[in-house]
């Protein structure tokens, strides 16, 4: 009888120590997925994007090419999140703004053809020189709408844009 007493004694700390170690190595497994789901999580945070822009429809190759990339509305044809000057060749600019995270975006550009560095406008500061925003939008009875121009960058994009 005392050999089953200790037998089962035997067994119980086998049992114990069975479970404890089932334990540990699920909870080691919970910690390398959770690990892991982080890193990808990181990962797709830290992702960025390039947004290439064609512009076409220019009269001349004269002057450069002003491009401001927006990545709000309140900003809007205020205050570019990036911008570039660009010379124009065969009547045609490329832009292309690397390292973009993943968001909702609007362009204006205008074709600064006298090299001022300005955009001129007469009395009634409607623009003289050409213009272009994205999705081709024009303002009517004033400046494009933010709603109007924006698009979303969920992916290496390519857009055209006309100047005129």
């Amino acid at each position: 009888m005392s050999m089953v007493l200790v037998l089962k004694l035997k067994n119980i700390r086998d049992l114990n120590h069975l479970k404890t170690t089932v334990m540990k190595k699920l909870l080691l497994i919970a910690a390398l997925i959770l690990s892991v789901v982080s890193n990808i999580n990181a990962q797709e945070e830290k992702e960025t994007l390039n947004l290439t822009i064609e512009f076409f429809g220019m009269k001349s190759n004269k002057g450069n090419l002003f491009v401001a990339l927006y990545n709000t509305e309140n900003t809007f044809l205020k205050k570019p999140f990036k911008g570039e000057i660009v010379v124009i060749k065969n009547k045609k600019s490329i832009v292309i703004f690397k390292n973009l995270p993943k968001g909702v975006y609007a362009i204006s550009s205008f074709h600064d053809e006298n090299d001022n560095k300005k955009m001129d406008t007469n009395f009634f500061r409607i623009p003289k020189e050409p213009l272009g925003i994205s999705n081709n939008v024009k303002g009517f009875m004033g400046p494009p709408k933010y709603k109007d121009a924006k698009f979303n960058l969920d992916s290496n994009k390519t857009i055209s844009i006309k100047v005129d």
